[in-house]
């Protein structure tokens, strides 16, 4: 029987027992402006901010946010070394990297990969009704690349944060439905 629990050309059925406690930790993006980046992943997003970690010597900063609801803050620790530990050990945490000085060079821009050279295309957030969410967005002036209905599949939306990284906005009751009429 197969690891996995789809069939695609390259997967490799060894599974070592070494990797079965690695945990997906992270994504990082470089941020222009850490005020602006932070109040809309705080704000409009929700996430909270879990660790900051300042580098004098190198001038950056780092940030690991994540979404966690208000009853699971109570099983983040107050102690500064176990709250490192906890960082490093949570799956999906958003690292927003700033290099001090960013925020005023005019110069500083970063490419989100989805014009070419493409690469990086954007992170995704699963969210109870998308429609119900981007009327929120749209309420608070957050800028759209596709709104639910617009282009072919619809119930899908993508936003942009203020560094212009794509966010794709779905619900995953809907994903069953949403998926049939675009698969062969």
């Amino acid at each position: 029987m197969s690891r996995h629990f789809d069939k695609a050309v390259g997967l490799s059925e060894n599974h070592d027992p070494a990797t079965h406690e690695f945990v997906f930790n992270q994504t990082m993006f470089r941020i222009k402006d850490p005020e602006r980046t932070l109040h809309f992943y705080t704000e409009i997003m929700g996430m909270t901010l879990i660790k900051r970690f300042d580098f004098p010597a190198m001038e950056f900063t780092l940030y690991f946010l994540a979404a966690i609801s208000p009853l699971e803050k109570k099983n983040w620790s107050e102690d500064n070394d176990e709250r490192i530990k906890q960082t490093f050990a949570r799956p999906a945490m958003l690292e927003l990297t700033h290099n001090w000085g960013d925020e005023t060079n005019d110069d500083v821009q970063y490419h989100n990969g989805n014009s070419d050279p493409r690469g990086f295309g954007h992170i995704g957030f699963a969210v109870p009704d998308v429609d119900a969410a981007c009327d929120r967005f749209e309420k608070m002036g957050v800028p759209f690349i596709k709104k639910p209905n617009d282009g072919k599949m619809k119930g899908i939306a993508f936003i942009q944060d203020p560094d212009g990284y794509w966010i794709e906005i779905f619900t995953p009751d809907r994903q069953p439905e949403l998926l049939k009429d675009h698969l062969a």
